[in-house]
C-alpha cells in the first residue's frame, strides 16, 4: 500500500501532521486558555469551532486524497493470476497469492510475488524477463532453472537464515521442467528452503527438496528467482513456486512509506508565523505593563474587572491580551489554503491538455500540499527507460558502402528541426525507407550486409515473423532485414535460415562469439550455402576499425555517417565480415578456440584472446542506426524546461553508452557541450576522457583491482577538476556535461567525497549518471537537496524511481503503463513526459503566484482589522476591552473578506497559459521565490500595520468631539468600532483588487459582494436583538451609523486615502520600474508579441570559464568530433554473464518444425 493512513492508523497520524504546524498549535493553545473563566474578551468558542471546521475539512481532504492512492493501490492488488488450487488453475486476485503456491505467469504480464522458476514453454525451461520497472536495463535478461549438470547439487551458506516455502513439487527442478500441463501439476510435491525476506535485488540463496526423492539438494540462486515487478517477455508461459509475497518481497523492501512532505512557501510561512507570535507576545507584554502603569496612575474604575495585583494579576491580563491579539495570525489562512489547494489540485486533474487519450490517463495530484512547489522546480532528476523512452529500438538508417540510406519519421524529424521535407511512408511496419536503398537493393555490398543482419545474431523467430531476443537492438537489426525482404524464419541448433528473393538460404553456424562490454563486439562464424565460412562481426566502430583489413574501403565515409547518426543520438554498430580459409579456421578451431572453450581456470580470458586471434582481416560493409524511441515531445520538453532554468539530471541504471545516446538524442547534450566522462572512457583513447583521462589506462578492463585505489583515483581526478575549474566558477553553470557512471558514483557519494562531487556536478549544465542503482538514485537527490537552496523534483515510471521520488521535494510518476508503482508512490502522475512542461510552467507558477497571493492577502487584512485593537487599548487603559463586537469579530474572517483570498488564491494568474508556455524564461519569478520570502512579508507586515494606523485613527478623529442624535444618544465605543470596522473591511476588499492582475466577473464578485455582505451582514444583526437573544450591544448601530454624515463621508475618504500609497506606488513601479511580467502583461492586452522583450531579459552570455573548460580539456564544437572519433553513438544491449550464454541459447531451438506448420 502506498496511502498514508488505514482505519487505525487515520486519527493519529492526521493529528501528527496537522499539529506540525505552527498554526494548529497556537490556535490550540489559544482554545484551551479561552475556557479560563474571567480573561477571554472574545468568548469560549470563538476560536474553537473555527479550529473544529479547519480540521474537519483537512480530515475529509486527506481521506479523499489517500482514498484515491488506495484505489489507485487496489488495482494493482486487484490484478488477476492464475493459482494451482484444489488440482486445478484458478484465476485469482493477487491479494489471495500466498507462500507457497504455484502460479502460471502469461507473456506480457507482471509476476505477481517473488517466484522460484518451475518450468517453462521455452526449450530447457528458460524465460525471458524484462527488469525495466527494477532496474532500468532495456535488455531482456534469462532466467532458467536450477540444473545438477550446471551447478553442485548442494551449496548451502551456514551463515544464511532460512526459511521454508512448502509446494506441491515434482521430483527436484530438473524434473520441475517437463510440467507443462495440470496433470503433471498433480504429481508434484516438495519444499523449497531459502533466506528470510531482504531488500538485496541480485542475490538470492536457498534450495530445493523433494518429499519422495533421494536425498538430493539443488542450490537455488538468482538465475532461478522472478522478482515481483519485473514482467515476463517473449515466453509463453511459465510456472513458479511464490516464496516471498507483499511486503516480503523485494520490491517492496525496497520500497518506503509515502514521506509526509511540506512544500517551501509553508516552511517560509511557518517561520514567519513564529516571528509573528514572538510579535504578538511583546505587544501582549507591552499592553499588560500597560495596563499595570494605567491602574497605578489613575483611579480605580468600578465597571472594570478586576485580576487582582502582583505577578497572578500581571499574568492573567497577559493572557487576556493574548487572546485579544490572537488573530494576527488567521486562522482563516489554514481553511483557505486547504480549499484552495484542494481546488488547485481539481484544476490540474481536469486539465486536457494533459489527459493521455490513448490510455485514457488523466493528470492527477496525489496530494494538493505541494501544489505551490511546482512552481520553484529548479532541479529535475529523471528516469530514462519508460520516462524519457518507450524502451522501443526502432532501425533507422545505415551506411552501406559509404553511402548513407534511410530516413528518420518526418513528424519528429520536422519537429526537431533537422529536415525541410515531406515524404510518403510506404511500408507501416518499418521506420526505415529510402527511394535509393530500394533502387540499389541488388548491389552486393548492400546484399552483403542484409545478409549479415539476418545472420549474424542470437534472436530466435515466432510464428507470424516475430522474434524474440534478450537484446532489443538485435530485434530492430532482424525486424528491418525482414522488412526489406531477408527474412530469418529458421534457427535450430546448428543452423539458421534466410528468405530472400523467394529462395531460402541455410547457414550453418560454427561458432558465436560472445558480446561483452569489454569486447564490444559480437561475431558468428558460419558456412554459406556456397562453401565460404564467414566471419561475421558487429560492434563499435573503434573496435570494428581496429581489425580491418588494410584493402578495407569506405573507412572515412562511414565515420562522417557514423559522425551525423551520434549527433543525431542513435545508437550505431558496425558491421564488417571476413572469409575464413578451411584451413586456418580448422587450426583454430581445433587447438585455439577448444583449448579456450574447455579451460577450467580464466576461461573468460583464454576466450578473450581465442576470439581476439580470428577476429581480424575483416571488410568493412557499413554500419546501422538504432533510435531508442523517445517518448512524445521529450526533446521539446526538456529544450523548455532548459529555458525555464531548470537543471535536468538523467539517473538511470543502464549502460554509459545508452545513457549518453540518450541525451543526445534529447537534446540534454548538445555539440556545442564539452562532454565528461567521470570514471569511464570513450573507446581506448585515454585523451577522450575529460576527467581522469590518461593514455596509460587504456587497456586497462572497467576498474581498477582494489576498491581503495578506486576511491583515490575518484578523489583525485574530482579534486584535479576542481581547481581546473577554480573556486570563483564553482556551481556556476558552464557549457559542460558531465557523466558519471555508478562504480564511481559509489565513492563519490561517500561521505568523504559527496561535497567534491557536488561541487563538480553543480559546475555542469547536464548530468548523467548510468549504471545507477535505485538506493543511489535517491542519495543523489538527497545530496542536492540537503546542501542547495533549491527545490528538486524527480520523475520516473518504475519501481526502482519510487525511493528517489520520495526523496525529492516533488515526486512525478509517469502513469498510463501498467507499471504503476512509481505512480502510485508519487505526489503528482502524468501519463508522459511531456505534460512535465505545463504541469510545471503554467500550473506550477500560477498556484506559486496563486497561492503567495493568498497568503500575503490573508495576513495583510488580519493585522489590518485586529492591530487595531493595540491602538484602541492606549485609550481604553489597556482593559482588555475590544472595539468591535466579537461575533463581528469572527466572522470578519468566515464571511465578510473570506472571497477575496479565494479568488486570489484559484483566479489570478500572471500571463496566459499560451504565454507562459511559449516563454518559459518568465517561470524564473516562481522560481526565484521573489514574491514570497521574509523581505516581502515583512514589507507586507510594515504597510498592514500603517493601514491599521490610518484606519483607526482617521475615523477616531473625525469622532473626537462626540456626535450627539435626535434622541439625545452620544455615539459610544461600538459607534467608532463600527466605523472602523466598515472601513476596514472597504479597504481590505479594495486592496483585493489591487492585488489582482486578472478581473474576472468572480473578482468582482468577490470584492463588491463582500462589502455588501457586511452592509447587509450589519443592517439585520443591528435588529436581531429583538427577535433572538443575541449581540444585544449592536441594537440599533446600523441606524445610528447609516444617518451619519460623517460616516459617508469617511468612505469616500478612509479607504482612498488608506490605499493612495499602495495605487502610486503602482504606478510609479509600472511606470519606471516594469517588472517583465508586467511588461508581458500589457503587450498581452494589446495583443503585442512579449519575444523581444522576454529574451532581452533572459538573455544570459556563456561564461567565461565554460571557454576556459572547453580549450582546457580541447573539447570545443570541433573537438567534441574529434571525442567522437573515437566512438560515434555506439550502443549495444545484452545480457551479460547470464545463466545461459548466448552461444548456448541459440542451440537449445529448433524452429523449423513451427515453420513447416
Amino acid at each position: 500500500s502506498t496511502g498514508k493512513y488505514n482505519f487505525v492508523t487515520f486519527l493519529p497520524l492526521f493529528l501528527f501532521e496537522q499539529f506540525r504546524k505552527i498554526f494548529n498549535i497556537f490556535f490550540l493553545i489559544i482554545c484551551i486558555l479561552q475556557q479560563i473563566p474571567g480573561i477571554s474578551p472574545t468568548g469560549k468558542y470563538t476560536t474553537i469551532v473555527p479550529l473544529a471546521f479547519i480540521l474537519t475539512v483537512a480530515a475529509i481532504k486527506e481521506t479523499v486524497e489517500d482514498y484515491k492512492r488506495h484505489k489507485a493501490d487496489g488495482a494493482v492488488n486487484n490484478r488477476k493470476v492464475e493459482i494451482f488450487r484444489d488440482g486445478r488453475f484458478v484465476e485469482l486476485a493477487w491479494t489471495e497469492v500466498v507462500v507457497g503456491d504455484i502460479v502460471k505467469v502469461v507473456s506480457g504480464k507482471f509476476f505477481p510475488a517473488d517466484l522460484v522458476l518451475l518450468s517453462s514453454s521455452e526449450p530447457q525451461a528458460m524465460c525471458y524477463i524484462e527488469t525495466a520497472n527494477l532496474d532500468g536495463e532495456t535488455n531482456l535478461k534469462i532466467r532458467q532453472v536450477s540444473f545438477p549438470g550446471y551447478t553442485n547439487h548442494v551449496i548451502l551458506h551456514q551463515s544464511c537464515d532460512f526459511k521454508h516455502r512448502t509446494f506441491n513439487g515434482i521430483n527436484g527442478l530438473p524434473a520441475t521442467s517437463k510440467i507443462q500441463s495440470t496433470e503433471d501439476m498433480l504429481q508434484v510435491r516438495g519444499m523449497i528452503e531459502c533466506e528470510t525476506p531482504n531488500r538485496n535485488l541480485y542475490s538470492f540463496t536457498g534450495s530445493i527438496k523433494l518429499h519422495d526423492d533421494r536425498l538430493l539438494l539443488l542450490p537455488l540462486g538468482p538465475d532461478q528467482i522472478l522478482l515481483r515487478g519485473a514482467m515476463l517477455r517473449n515466453t509463453k508461459w511459465i510456472y513458479g513456486v511464490v516464496v516471498y509475497t507483499g511486503h516480503e518481497s523485494k520490491l517492496m523492501k525496497n520500497a518506503n512509506r509515502a514521506p509526509l512532505k511540506m512544500s517551501n512557501v509553508d516552511r517560509t510561512t511557518n517561520m514567519q508565523i513564529w516571528f509573528l507570535m514572538a510579535i504578538l507576545l511583546v505587544i501582549s507584554l507591552a499592553s499588560a505593563i500597560g495596563s499595570e502603569v494605567w491602574k497605578k496612575e489613575t483611579t480605580k474604575r468600578w465597571y472594570l474587572n478586576d485580576t487582582g495585583t502582583g505577578a497572578k494579576g500581571f499574568f492573567m491580563e497577559l493572557l487576556t491580551f493574548i487572546i485579544l491579539y490572537n488573530n494576527l495570525v488567521p486562522i482563516s489562512l489554514l481553511v483557505t489554503l486547504e480549499v484552495v489547494k484542494f481546488i488547485q489540485a481539481i484544476f490540474i486533474n481536469s486539465d486536457l491538455d494533459m489527459y493521455h487519450e490513448e490510455t485514457d490517463t488523466p493528470a492527477m495530484a496525489r496530494t494538493s500540499n505541494l501544489n505551490e512547489e511546482l512552481g520553484q522546480v529548479k532541479y529535475i532528476f529523471s528516469d530514462k527507460t519508460g520516462t524519457l523512452t518507450e524502451n522501443i529500438m526502432e532501425f533507422k538508417k545505415c551506411s552501406i558502402g559509404g553511402v548513407k540510406y534511410g530516413v528518420m519519421n518526418y513528424e519528429q524529424t520536422a519537429a526537431a528541426g533537422w529536415l525541410n521535407i515531406n515524404i510518403a511512408h510506404p511500408n507501416s511496419n518499418s521506420d526505415f525507407y529510402d527511394e535509393a536503398f530500394i533502387e540499389n537493393l541488388q548491389t552486393n555490398v548492400i546484399r552483403d550486409f542484409l545478409t549479415m543482419m539476418s545472420v549474424c545474431h542470437t534472436v530466435v523467430p515466432e510464428r507470424a515473423s516475430k522474434y524474440q531476443s534478450s537484446s532489443p537492438d538485435e530485434n530492430a537489426i532482424v525486424r528491418a532485414a525482414r522488412n526489406l525482404g531477408f527474412v530469418f524464419c529458421v534457427r535450430t541448433p546448428t543452423h539458421v535460415v534466410v528468405r530472400a528473393n523467394g529462395k531460402e538460404d541455410s547457414y550453418e553456424v560454427l561458432n558465436v562469439l560472445e558480446f561483452n562490454s569489454t569486447r564490444k563486439r559480437m561475431s558468428v562464424i558460419v558456412r554459406a550455402p556456397d562453401g565460404r565460412i564467414l566471419l561475421m562481426c558487429k560492434g563499435a566502430d573503434n573496435v570494428i576499425y581496429e581489425r580491418l583489413s588494410d584493402k578495407s574501403q569506405f573507412l572515412f565515409e562511414t565515420e562522417n555517417h557514423l559522425r551525423d547518426y551520434a549527433q543525431d543520438g542513435l545508437r550505431t554498430l558496425c558491421f564488417a565480415q571476413a572469409v575464413l580459409d578451411e584451413a586456418d579456421y580448422k587450426v583454430w578451431n581445433d587447438t585455439v578456440y577448444y583449448e579456450a572453450s574447455t579451460a577450467v581456470i580464466d576461461r573468460d580470458i583464454k576466450l578473450a584472446h581465442a576470439y581476439e586471434a580470428i577476429e581480424k582481416n575483416l571488410f568493412l560493409l557499413g554500419a546501422s542506426a538504432i533510435e531508442d524511441k523517445l517518448q512524445q515531445g521529450v526533446p521539446e520538453t526538456i529544450a523548455t524546461l532548459a529555458k525555464a532554468d531548470i537543471k535536468i539530471w538523467v539517473l538511470t541504471g543502464d549502460k554509459q553508452e545508452t545513457a549518453i545516446n540518450i541525451a543526445y538524442s534529447t537534446h540534454l547534450i548538445n555539440n556545442e557541450m564539452a562532454l565528461g566522462i567521470l570514471g569511464g572512457c570513450w573507446g581506448v583513447h585515454g585523451r577522450n576522457c575529460f576527467f581522469g583521462g590518461d593514455k596509460k589506462f587504456e587497456h586497462l578492463v572497467q576498474k581498477l583491482t582494489s576498491d581503495y585505489e578506486t576511491f583515490q583515483k575518484t578523489k583525485q581526478t574530482m579534486e584535479e577538476a576542481i581547481t581546473e575549474i577554480g573556486q570563483e566558477f564553482l556551481r556556476q553553470e558552464n557549457e559542460v556535461a558531465l557523466v558519471v557512471t555508478g562504480a564511481t558514483l559509489q565513492h563519490a557519494l561517500h561521505t568523504d567525497l559527496e561535497s567534491t562531487f557536488l561541487d563538480l556536478a553543480l559546475s555542469c549544465k547536464a548530468v548523467v549518471c548510468c549504471r545507477v542503482s535505485p538506493m543511489q538514485k535517491a542519495m543523489i537527490v538527497e545530496l542536492v537537496k540537503k546542501n542547495c537552496q533549491a527545490i528538486t523534483l524527480a520523475i520516473g515510471d518504475g519501481a526502482n524511481d519510487v525511493s528517489m521520488i520520495q526523496a525529492a521535494h516533488v515526486g512525478v510518476g509517469i502513469s498510463g503503463q501498467e507499471g504503476l508503482q512509481a505512480a502510485n508512490s508519487s505526489d503528482y502522475s502524468i501519463a508522459q513526459f511531456c505534460y512535465l512542461q505545463k504541469l510545471l510552467l503554467v500550473h506550477g507558477a500560477w498556484n506559486y503566484n496563486r497561492l503567495t497571493k493568498c497568503i500575503l492577502f490573508s495576513f495583510y487584512k488580519n493585522i489590518c482589522l485586529y492591530l487595531i485593537e493595540l491602538w484602541f487599548a492606549f485609550y481604553n487603559g489597556f482593559s482588555g476591552q475590544i472595539l468591535f463586537d466579537r461575533w463581528t469579530i469572527s466572522f470578519y474572517n468566515v464571511f465578510f473578506t473570506a472571497l477575496p483570498p479565494f479568488t486570489l488564491g484559484l483566479f489570478e494568474r500572471t500571463c496566459s497559459s499560451k504565454v507562459m508556455l511559449k516563454y518559459p524564461q518568465l517561470y524564473s519569478i516562481s522560481q526565484s521565490a521573489s514574491k514570497y520570502n521574509a523581505k516581502v512579508f515583512w514589507a507586507m507586515f510594515l504597510n498592514a500595520t500603517i493601514h491599521s494606523l490610518m484606519l483607526f485613527y482617521m475615523p477616531a478623529f473625525s469622532l473626537y468631539n462626540e456626535i450627539a442624535f435626535s434622541n439625545g444618544q452620544v455615539g459610544g465605543y461600538l459607534f467608532l468600532g463600527n466605523f472602523v470596522y466598515t472601513f476596514t473591511v472597504f479597504t481590505v476588499c479594495l486592496k483585493a483588487g489591487l492585488e489582482s492582475s486578472t478581473w474576472t466577473i468572480l473578482t468582482h464578485i468577490a470584492v463588491w459582494g463582500s462589502f455588501a455582505i457586511w452592509l447587509i451582514f450589519f443592517g439585520v444583526y443591528s435588529h436581531v436583538f429583538s427577535i433572538l437573544p443575541l449581540g444585544a450591544e449592536m441594537l440599533g448601530q446600523a441606524d445610528i451609523v447609516m444617518s451619519s454624515p460623517v460616516f459617508w463621508l469617511g468612505m469616500l475618504l478612509v479607504p482612498p486615502s488608506v490605499l493612495f500609497r499602495d495605487l502610486l506606488w503602482k504606478v510609479f513601479r509600472r511606470r519606471f520600474r516594469k517588472s517583465v511580467v508586467e511588461e508581458v502583461q500589457e503587450m498581452e492586452m494589446e495583443n503585442i508579441d512579449p519575444q523581444k522583450t522576454i529574451l532581452a531579459a533572459a538573455r544570459q552570455s556563456l561564461s567565461e570559464k565554460a571557454h576556459l573548460l572547453k580549450n582546457m580539456f580541447g573539447m570545443g564544437n570541433g573537438s567534441l568530433r574529434s571525442l567522437q572519433d573515437t566512438n560515434h553513438g555506439y550502443a549495444f544491449s545484452q545480457e551479460e554473464g547470464g545463466v545461459v550464454s548466448q552461444s548456448d541459447l541459440i542451440r537449445q531451438y529448433n524452429t523449423a518444425a513451427q515453420e513447416s506448420s
